[in-house]
């Protein structure tokens, strides 16, 4: 299955994606596939990516039955400095050039499970999570915990492809400062079901682009999400990208963009609500802290030289949070 295309969705401009299968033993054919989905607009859709349909399922009743809580029990379990913890309606601010308001969307961020006391839960994003209580909902711990595990072994699958395709060796990206001990985030969303308004700067997810190594993107069947193949272009040109039952939407992030020296782009995307609630569970696939992100050497050449100082990625990323989410003071007014 090379492409996924739907004719029409209503009236509005969608995208063609390609399709990686990633059971299949062609594994020239998927480096092919994926390595032209990265040149053309850094996302792209894996099927048969080992995650079953009746899990994912699972995974989307166990959010919802989070986000049908009262507001003063998801308070319970505020995002912390660790972003652990819910995120309340407005709380993330990703295109401030353009947005009134922050997003339209309330959100749940669930990270690796470090217990406190462990010297690495002093490092920024790792520590002990933040939990519903039991008595409020049974099983939602151990759902989260099983998909956390098994959206990260499709990460690295989906990352020694990547690897392949920017000739490099294929378990490149599974050394342990890269995703041997990454900072892997599951977030679940919800849109309340806002209409958006670009015209008056209303958005479910302002345009941004993702700021790590890749994402791995579950959708339920409400359209929402678009992308801009073209950041440079006047006007923007936003394309919508159809939700497709079972699948990962998956796109780049900007350090795969800034490690691979521009050779691969991250794309810009923002959620568009039309009226209806919208259910999403992302995954945020990041280096270690102490990964020190330099040009790779497939990506550099003397007419091509790096582009961008070696950085440090636990220093990156907290800058990146800081600049896109509310102070959490403001929860204590």
């Amino acid at each position: 299955m090379e492409n996924y295309e739907q004719s029409k969705i209503g009236s509005k401009a969608h995208t063609v994606l390609h399709c990686i299968d990633l059971s299949s033993p062609d594994i020239h054919q998927s480096v092919s596939l994926l390595k032209q989905a990265c040149l053309d607009c850094g996302f792209f859709y894996v099927i048969n990516h080992g995650i079953s349909q009746e899990f994912m399922d699972e995974v989307f009743t166990q959010s919802k039955r989070f986000f049908n809580l009262p507001l003063n029990e998801k308070i319970k379990v505020l995002r912390n400095e660790k972003h652990r913890g819910y995120t309340p309606l407005h709380d993330e601010l990703l295109d401030p050039d353009t947005q009134v308001h922050g997003d339209y969307k309330e959100g749940y961020y669930i990270g690796v499970e470090v217990p406190e006391g462990d010297p690495e839960s002093e490092k920024p994003f790792y520590g002990p999570n933040v939990w519903p209580a039991p008595d409020i909902l049974p099983g939602w711990r151990e759902t989260m915990d099983r998909f956390h595990q098994e959206a990260l072994e499709v990460a690295k699958v989906v990352a020694r492809i990547i690897a392949l395709a920017l000739d490099l060796n294929t378990d490149f990206f599974d050394k342990p400062e890269i995703l041997g001990e990454p900072i892997a985030t599951l977030r679940l969303l919800h849109y309340e079901g806002q209409t958006s308004d670009p015209s008056k700067g209303i958005y479910g997810a302002g345009a941004h682009s993702d700021f790590g190594l890749i994402t791995l993107l579950a959708t339920d069947e409400v359209l929402g999400l678009q992308i801009c193949k073209d950041k440079d272009a006047k006007p923007q040109i936003w394309e919508y990208v159809p939700p497709l039952k079972g699948a990962f939407i998956v796109n780049l992030g900007d350090m795969l963009e800034r490690w691979s020296n521009c050779v691969f782009k991250s794309t810009l995307h923002r959620v568009l609500g039309n009226g209806r609630e919208r259910y999403s569970i992302a995954y945020f696939v990041e280096p270690s802290h102490d990964c020190v992100v330099e040009c790779l050497p497939t990506c550099k050449s003397e007419k091509n030289p790096p582009k961008f100082p070696p950085v440090k990625y636990g220093s990156y990323l907290s800058q990146r949070y800081k600049d896109t989410h509310a102070d959490l003071s403001i929860y204590k007014k």
